[in-house]
């Protein structure tokens, strides 16, 4: 190898006292190093990757539901900011948040306002995606935009990448279908399609939005109609992690290399499906309630494992 075509390896996180060499194997890139006289090989990506992406921690908060003043939680807002002192307390600061929706009861500018004081307490940049409850005005969540929406498509999606990791920002309620069904539409799938196309397949994925993207309960609008094309567009990835809110309660499901997993609200529980005749708040004794309320914590380490994901309830 020349010493220009070695330092050009280098510069991409190659180890320079190795004897680098890169073959073509059954179409894929390999790159060989030797080390105290022993050869050892790993696919470009792999190396590659080995290298952009560092350990990281986020938050996720879903379902702050802040106006909400109804018997199954007395004051939102009081809970809310228990979930983010529970985050200002982690011994290692996370590098930011994403809260999965339902930030207001109402959609009103007051409910927003509140949300924003709690949460701007946490002191960490905010990714947000809407919930239906944060649609509610009379133009399609047109306050809403005006708030989270800077730099967004459409109805507020959109996708950025953290430390090696690619997060996407997805909007399922902005056209609900028949019985509450989240839906995505043409348009953003299109967006999706395009956003992921080009990115190696070692690319560790995380998906957010409001509603699951597996449908739970099609009678409670517990599911996105149109996920099934999204989740083709992500097949081809290692490590893909859903993260959604809108059920309040935790459900995970493992479908090949993609995790789903929904996180509870800092507001109120609701009943699981099957057990009452329609979702909505669900009063349960004072003194219970914070355990089923809380955060989740994400953590990413490189490797072959998926992400690792801790669910933290107000009680503990």
């Amino acid at each position: 190898m020349k010493d220009d075509e070695r330092d050009a390896g280098s510069e991409e996180g190659l180890d320079r006292r190795g004897l680098l060499k890169c073959m073509t194997w059954g179409g894929t890139g390999l790159i060989w190093s030797l080390s105290a006289g022993l050869p050892s090989a790993m696919l470009v990506d792999q190396a590659l990757g080995a290298t952009a992406v560092k350990p990281f921690t986020f938050m996720q908060v879903s379902d702050s539901h802040i106006g909400f003043m109804k018997p199954a939680n007395p004051d939102a807002r009081v809970t809310l900011r228990e979930a983010i002192a529970k985050i200002n307390a982690l011994p290692q600061k996370p590098d930011f948040i994403i809260h999965t929706g339902d930030i207001s009861q109402l959609s009103k500018p007051e409910e927003f306002d509140d949300a924003d004081q709690i949460i701007r307490e946490a002191g960490l940049p905010v990714f947000y995606v809407p919930g239906e409850h944060d649609m509610l005005d009379d133009e399609n969540g047109k306050l809403y935009l005006s708030r989270y929406g800077k730099n967004t498509k459409g109805t507020g999606w959109f996708s950025f990448d953290h430390a090696g990791v690619h997060f996407v920002g997805l909007v399922n309620v902005a056209n609900l279908k028949g019985g509450g069904m989240g839906s995505f539409g043409p348009d953003q799938l299109v967006w999706l399609k395009q956003d992921l196309a080009g990115r190696p397949a070692s690319t560790p994925i995380v998906i957010f939005a409001h509603i699951p993207l597996w449908t739970i309960s099609q009678e409670w609008g517990w599911g996105t109609d149109d996920a099934g094309e999204a989740l083709t567009y992500l097949a081809r990835f290692g490590s893909v992690t859903v993260l959604n809110g809108h059920i309040h309660q935790i459900m995970q499901k493992v479908e090949g290399r993609i995790t789903f997993h929904t996180a509870n609200s800092t507001a109120f529980p609701q009943p699981a499906p099957g057990t009452a005749p329609s979702p909505g708040p669900v009063k349960v004794p004072e003194d219970k309630l914070r355990t089923l309320l809380g955060v989740t914590r994400v953590d990413f380490v490189r490797g072959d494992k998926p992400l690792a994901i801790l669910d933290t309830p107000l009680s503990a």
